[in-house]
């Protein structure tokens, strides 16, 4: 962060502002709405400035700034159209450990005035560290118009109730699903629309049930998503910033997990390959465990919990223990990544299906029908490949699948750190060992994946497929149906 956030009490405290002008105005205006004793120091006023001296809402000094202006300040802020003053100031108030704003210079600047938005007593500010004012205007529209008006009545119900409803629920947990509730469910509603005799109806129930109201613990099995933390849900983005505890998974990015609450308890509990893990088992037990001490838990798993993520065995754990869980269904990793890397799973021309499949697929393990997997005019998508990766082209290749047949392996698909490997059933092997591909990776076999060259549109780093891997069967990729290229 380039300025810490921080927000000031300014009620009665002496502020000076140097400038009298219609920027100098603007100051005033929000530092009044702030209650501040204001000083405008400026040989002369515009007429704003002026009617507010004549009402006693200002104080005006008609001179030149001189530095014992700044006694007693404990804000500055310098709205000259003279850099020379603005500077001198600064300087000055700087020696005297006074913080100061100079408008539109933040060199000079000790702080920034943020774009504000104002439900009283909520306040949003918005900041750029001063590169983008505009895009900092445009956020603030955008919260303008998502905050409803009422929201600062509600907020100032809420801090009359603080003390009642902390003597009626003693445990932290308690009061936090209380507000939870409060700010949630009808009670804010009601608020909001007007309705206050019915929102205090609904708040003296709640009080008067107190503590007998305890939610029991739940789970809530959450899909991630592939990387990307624009590709959580609403729903899930609301049950990770409920969660007492979130468990969550080695295929979980950092990204995501920060979207947490900040005091919840994060415990990993993921699976790597060849590396010791918890296993399933300890991970069903802790489930139920922390379930039964009455927490929110977020099972947060990578891509979506159904799809290769176990989630099934841990809601029968769950179901068993008689715990209330839900389940809210992630972005899967074979629709994410593939989107990410320009590789429609489907189409019409060239795949008519597509077919998910484990790529843990060795020894006595493997139960895969791999000659449905090699018919054409479809898409394989074999999730935790990497490792068997020669396993697999072998395999397909056994059942018919010619050499030639494209496949791509993406590496952290919608992350930043996308790497896309194309090539065919022959080659791909080679090109991925080259490239020092780590897990996690997606392997996707079929046609589609050459049209990586034509609708790769993310940030990515490539390595297309070679023209001397096109064979007969690909004469329809070089056709003028695609102006997109294939790299030699």
């Amino acid at each position: 962060m380039d300025y810490f956030p921080i927000f000031l009490r300014l009620d009665a405290q002496p502020v000076l502002v140097v400038g009298g002008g219609h920027v100098a105005a603007r100051k005033v205006a929000l530092l009044r709405r702030a209650g501040a004793k204001i000083t405008v120091v400026a040989p002369e006023i515009c007429d704003e400035l002026a009617e507010l001296a004549a009402q006693g809402g200002v104080q005006h000094v008609g001179a030149e700034f001189q530095p014992e202006h700044l006694d007693g300040m404990r804000l500055a802020i310098a709205a000259t159209n003279l850099h020379a003053v603005n500077a001198w100031v600064a300087h000055q108030a700087e020696g005297r450990g006074i913080p100061v704003n100079v408008v539109d210079d933040r060199e000079l600047s000790r702080f920034i005035v943020p774009a504000i938005v104002d439900r009283s007593p909520v306040v949003v500010a918005v900041a750029s560290s001063g590169d983008a004012p505009v895009l900092t205007r445009r956020l603030r529209e955008r919260f303008e118009s998502l905050l409803p008006n009422g929201l600062g009545r509600l907020a100032a119900l809420s801090g009359q109730l603080r003390e009642k409803v902390k003597q009626r629920f003693r445990n932290p947990a308690q009061r936090r699903r209380f507000w939870e509730s409060f700010f949630d469910g009808p009670i804010a509603a009601d608020v909001l629309a007007g309705r206050d005799i019915e929102a205090q109806a609904r708040i003296d129930h709640a009080l008067a049930q107190g503590e007998e109201t305890s939610a029991r613990g739940e789970v809530s099995l959450v899909g991630a998503g592939p990387g990307d933390p624009g590709l959580l849900t609403l729903r899930a983005l609301r049950a990770l910033q409920n969660a007492d505890v979130v468990l969550y998974d080695r295929l979980v990015s950092e990204q995501v997990l920060d979207l947490a609450r900040r005091d919840a308890e994060k415990i990993y509990v993921g699976k790597a390959a060849g590396h010791a893990h918890v296993p399933q088992e300890g991970i069903n037990r802790l489930l139920v465990e922390l379930a039964s001490q009455g927490k929110r838990v977020c099972r947060l798993k990578g891509g979506d919990p159904f799809i290769f993520g176990r989630g099934g065995e841990e809601l029968e754990e769950l179901a068993r223990a008689g715990i209330r869980f839900e389940v809210v269904p992630g972005i899967t990793a074979a629709a994410g990544c593939a989107a990410y890397a320009g590789i429609p799973l489907t189409h019409r021309d060239y795949a008519q299906s597509v077919t998910f499949a484990t790529g843990h697929c060795k020894g006595e393990d493997d139960t895969i029908d791999w000659q449905m997997l090699s018919r054409p005019n479809q898409t394989v998508v074999f999730y935790m490949g990497l490792r068997a990766l020669d396993n697999i082209l072998e395999r397909l290749q056994a059942q018919g699948a010619p050499s030639t047949r494209a496949a791509a392996v993406i590496e952290q698909g919608t992350q930043s750190s996308q790497r896309v490997i194309t090539g065919t059933l022959a080659t791909l092997q080679a090109r991925v060992h080259d490239a020092q591909i780590q897990s996690p990776a997606l392997l996707v076999v079929g046609e589609v994946t050459r049209l990586h060259d034509v609708l790769n549109w993310f940030n990515t780093t490539s390595h297309s497929l070679a023209r001397s891997d096109v064979g007969s069967d690909d004469s329809r990729f070089l056709s003028g149906r695609f102006t997109g290229r294939l790299t030699a």
